[in-house]
């Protein structure tokens, strides 16, 4: 989130944004803690983002947050509204169609491109491409991460019906390779994805703030990247993820468009 591309100015309320959503996805994610430990503790990180509760230690990076942002009730609400996806990864194990899954993108993705967009004073209208491009990086970590998912948290965001679909059960995940029928899956979801790139293409267009769009602009390559190495790999066989080439190749190709803009 904070990278170099990002006025220094920002990047300390960006990094307090950050530890918060980590700590809330720790929480989310912890096995030792009970469904009903999770969301207590996740509205108790809730009530310290807005002022309302005594500072603990899990409660800290929303405090912080709130003290790095001055209150700022637009940039706290971005921020309320992740907790409502790790609510449910507290509670659902599964999405049950492209439309769930981004609805759950929606709360889980798209709060931190808003974040961002309001935090350099970008117009709301700007909203719907940054909600694509978040939501399509959400995607693509998911089918990243489909098998640690399922192996050690027992979830799986891929679309129940899809699997279904291809006649396919959840214990699939677990296998060493991709058998056929899930890799068609996979492909139908980076369908998607791609989809929504193409939405989010005009982003960094739309954008006023100069390093902003420059950030989008390398994202978007970043994206592109990642979907198509996704076509080319298993990602049960091993974790698919871009070689430092590919993170220069997106940087200057993201950079090439953004001064293009």
């Amino acid at each position: 989130m904070a990278s170099f591309l990002l006025p220094a100015a920002t990047r300390g309320q960006v990094m307090a944004f950050y530890h918060f959503a980590r700590t809330a996805d720790d929480i989310a994610d912890n096995p030792a803690l009970t469904a009903d430990s999770k969301i207590l503790r996740l509205e108790a990180l809730e009530e310290s983002l807005l002022g309302h509760q005594d500072i603990s230690t899990f409660t800290e990076t929303a405090a912080h947050l709130r003290a790095a942002v001055n209150g700022d009730e637009v940039l706290l609400g971005h921020a309320a509204q992740l907790l409502q996806a790790f609510r449910r990864d507290a509670v659902v194990d599964h999405c049950r169609d492209w439309g769930d899954l981004m609805l759950y993108c929606r709360f889980s993705a798209a709060p931190v491109g808003r974040f961002l967009l309001a935090l350099h004073g970008e117009d709301a209208s700007t909203f719907t491409a940054s909600d694509s491009l978040c939501s399509a990086l959400q995607v693509l970590n998911h089918i990243q991460d489909c098998a640690e998912d399922f192996r050690e948290l027992g979830r799986i965001y891929l679309p129940r019906d899809w699997l279904r679909g291809h006649g396919l059960i959840p214990d699939v995940l677990a296998e060493e390779a991709t058998p056929p029928a899930l890799r068609q899956v996979f492909d139908l979801a980076l369908d998607h994805v791609d989809a929504l790139l193409d939405l989010a293409r005009p982003l960094p267009r739309a954008l006023r703030h100069r390093r902003l769009a420059l950030e989008a602009a390398v994202t978007l390559a970043v994206a592109e990247r990642l979907s198509a190495r996704l076509r080319r790999h298993d990602p049960l066989a091993r974790k698919v993820k871009l070689s430092r080439l590919d993170y220069l190749g997106a940087v200057l190709c993201g950079l090439w468009r953004g001064a293009r803009r």
